[in-house]
């Protein structure tokens, strides 16, 4: 854990560094655009709860991947269940109205059924015919976006809009900001919670566990490992079923054109970068939401182009992931050198 922290520490500092070379090579002050950006991400009550609200998707889908390649899965859909979570979640808040205290679980659940289908028919085509999840949820991505596509620009268009979009969804299943936060917050630390009780105090998330370091060995010990491929399938789709319904839920509160964004794939990144840690996936996602969320301000105050966060967050994964495995064993002499100086 220490070493986690220390890798994840010096990624980051390296990144600003290597961030405040560029800035001055351009002719950009350092330290301004930082404070510009740190100053729309976090040091605004407003600031702060866009940041959140934004890091909501990131985490969910970056949680969706932790778990899945932690236990042995190569899910790589999550921008298309994300995309069917969404798309779901606008079916049931178009044609079904109920009271907010019933609609708003309601649709929760609709978003994480979606995108559990959607992942569904990947442990099916593997299950059935020992097709790749890898390959097959890739493929399922471009299925999503251009089934989505025609929906919101055919049978579920908003014949008053100008460009493809869905009307909105019944007032009841808004996600209503309390003070200046979104309660999609709240649903998220609830499902990195949940998530984390499962994958480390039940059985079913040891096995998985277990599955994923070594499946030979989990196979021979009794776990089903089969069974437990599919389980995890369906439970990491319906966390990327839930980011794409967040995403509505909390507005735009319709399903627009290009709604899924970059959030899953960032989200895969982060996961990548947390070494798919559930609750460094919780950290790191907040993180990247914070570059991202200051990245306007920053351009505004500094004229600083906004990509440059694209390369700090680019420069971050690089240094983390390259430098995690050489800084373990650097870490792990150093404490058998000290252990060997106190045993003579």
């Amino acid at each position: 854990m220490i070493q986690k922290s220390i890798n994840g520490i010096l990624g980051i500092f390296t990144a600003l560094l290597i961030g405040a070379v560029m800035m001055l090579a351009q002719g950009f002050d350092p330290l301004a655009t930082y404070q510009s950006l740190f100053d729309f991400s976090l040091f605004r009550s407003s600031s702060l709860a866009t940041t959140l609200k934004n890091a909501v998707p990131l985490v969910l889908t970056g949680l969706s991947a932790s778990m899945a390649f932690a236990s042995g899965v190569i899910n790589l859909g999550q921008p298309g269940q994300l995309l069917i979570g969404a798309l779901f979640v606008t079916l049931g808040g178009l044609y079904i109205d109920l009271p907010p205290i019933l609609m708003i679980p309601f649709l929760v659940l609709m978003a994480m059924f979606g995108g559990a289908l959607w992942a569904g028919l990947a442990a099916l085509m593997r299950r059935a015919f020992n097709m790749s999840e890898f390959i097959v949820t890739l493929m399922l991505n471009m299925i999503a976006d251009f089934f989505t596509l025609w929906a919101i620009t055919n049978p579920l268009k908003d014949e008053s809009a100008f460009s493809a979009m869905t009307p909105p969804i019944t007032r009841s299943g808004w996600l209503h900001e309390i003070g200046a936060f979104n309660p999609s917050i709240l649903i998220m630390l609830a499902a990195v919670a949940g998530m984390w009780f499962v994958f480390n105090r039940w059985n079913a998330g040891y096995e998985w566990r277990i599955t994923g370091q070594n499946s030979l060995f989990a196979r021979l010990g009794g776990c089903k490992v089969d069974r437990n491929f599919v389980s995890i399938m369906l439970v990491t789709g319906a966390l990327a079923g839930l980011a794409g319904g967040m995403v509505v839920m909390a507005g735009p509160h319709r399903f627009l054109r290009g709604l899924g964004a970059n959030y899953a794939w960032d989200g895969v990144m982060i996961a990548i970068v947390a070494n798919s840690g559930l609750i460094a996936t919780l950290l790191y996602g907040l993180f990247f939401s914070i570059f991202q969320t200051g990245a306007l301000g920053m351009e505004l105050i500094t004229n600083v182009p906004s990509e440059i966060i694209v390369v700090l967050q680019a420069v971050t994964v690089l240094v983390i992931v390259a430098s995690r495995e050489y800084l373990n064993i650097t870490l792990d002499r150093l404490a058998a050198k000290r252990r060997a100086r106190e045993r003579f």
